[in-house]
């Protein structure tokens, strides 16, 4: 019979392994969750839309063309918005109707997709280039960067170049909505790709950086644009294309070549967009997760997300900078961007902050095109050294 204190031996022995299992399962469980949303975050075939919406085809709403659409979280969305499809492209504005399941839209452009079709729904109001899109002249160049050329669109203008970075996913078809307001203050837009997007350089570990190394494409346009006459630079970045141009600010040796910076809906701070995303999936210890996926990206990729907490980390080089940010964002975390704007005056930063009502993410041009025009203009037309 063994003794009292051999079964407590035994007992606490069983204990210490019971307790390193878990520790191990547990360690291991947050790796595997971590490396699974380090891939959604990293991995550039993950960012690529599809088509997560059905139209229920073509009406009329009091005389009104419109399409109906299976009603789902966006298909209400405020503004106009393209509706895409595969091999098809249309319009849509207000909607109409909004009742058991079925939403109606007011067809502006197109035609309205059979029943039955995925489609989805973009701020990117119009495909193609900017000459098929908006009758713009343009040039299609190519900057040269450390990985090789990238494509890019040149609408020509004055020597203030303004480079147009679109989001994590997207094209150049993002910028199309600025290129108007832009060229008519004589503005020169390059509107640029950078590594894994298509037709440009893949990056060597295939990963997005989330803007800790696209900078230096950014950098390569900046370069470029100096050696086609340009003299003063305006950096635009859209949603991730928006942390790219902040890293410029931070890491670029020409930080101190921006004139100023537009930035709409930009991932100012990824901890917090990143707990965004965690709690609009419903997951649970969203904190615990955010570290996690952070962690495990950081040793994947490298990245550095303490220098991409914007308030926390700013760049030495402060331009004058207008900040765009929809109040309903479920993508990046408006707060984000009220954080920063309200750290403005510590920070020493002159940041001009507009939230738009109702407007989704990247889409406060879509619910209010005159009033986003008239920012952009009253920004960028108030400095004669850059629209003379």
């Amino acid at each position: 019979m063994p003794t009292q204190g051999v079964r407590r031996s035994r007992a606490l022995r069983i204990t210490l392994v019971t307790t390193s299992i878990a520790l191990v399962v547990a360690v291991l469980t947050l790796l595997g969750i971590g490396w699974y949303y380090s891939g959604q975050l990293l991995d550039p075939t993950q960012a690529r839309p599809g088509y997560p919406d059905v139209s229920l085809g073509p009406t009329s709403v009091g005389g009104v063309s419109s399409v109906a659409l299976r009603k789902a979280s966006d298909t209400t969305d405020a503004g106009t918005w393209a509706l895409l499809w595969n091999g098809g492209y249309a319009q849509v504005g207000e909607v109409l109707t909004d009742r058991d399941g079925r939403v109606e839209r007011r067809l502006l452009k197109g035609q309205a997709p059979p029943a039955g079709t995925h489609v989805r729904f973009s701020p990117q109001m119009w495909p193609g280039d900017p000459k098929s899109a908006l009758g713009q002249d343009f040039q299609n160049v190519d900057v040269p960067t450390e990985l090789g050329p990238a494509p890019a669109w040149l609408v020509p203008g004055g020597d203030t170049w303004v480079i147009a970075i679109h989001g994590r996913g997207g094209t150049r078809e993002e910028t199309l909505r600025a290129i108007p307001p832009l060229h008519q203050l004589g503005l020169s837009v390059l509107s640029i790709t950078y590594r894994n997007d298509a037709g440009a350089p893949r990056s060597p570990d295939g990963f997005f950086h989330l803007g800790d190394s696209e900078w230096r494409d950014v950098e390569s346009a900046m370069k470029y644009a100096t050696g086609r006459g340009a003299r003063h630079f305006v950096l635009y970045g859209w949603s991730m294309g928006g942390a790219i141009a902040e890293q410029v600010l931070v890491q670029s040796p020409l930080a101190d070549k921006v004139d100023a910076v537009v930035l709409d809906a930009p991932a100012v701070s990824w901890g917090k967009t990143l707990v965004l995303q965690a709690e609009d999936r419903g997951l649970p210890l969203t904190g615990l997760l955010t570290w996690d996926a952070e962690l495990v990206s950081g040793w994947r990729s490298g990245i550095d997300f303490g220098r991409m907490e914007l308030a926390d980390a700013p760049p030495a080089h402060k331009p004058p900078t207008l900040l765009f940010h929809g109040s309903v964002d479920t993508t990046v975390p408006v707060q984000a961007s009220r954080d920063l704007a309200a750290a403005a005056g510590r920070l020493g930063w002159p940041i001009t902050y507009v939230e738009v009502p109702g407007a989704e993410h990247t889409a406060a041009w879509n619910v209010d095109p005159s009033g986003y025009e008239r920012h952009l203009r009253d920004f960028l037309g108030g400095r004669p050294d850059l629209t003379r």
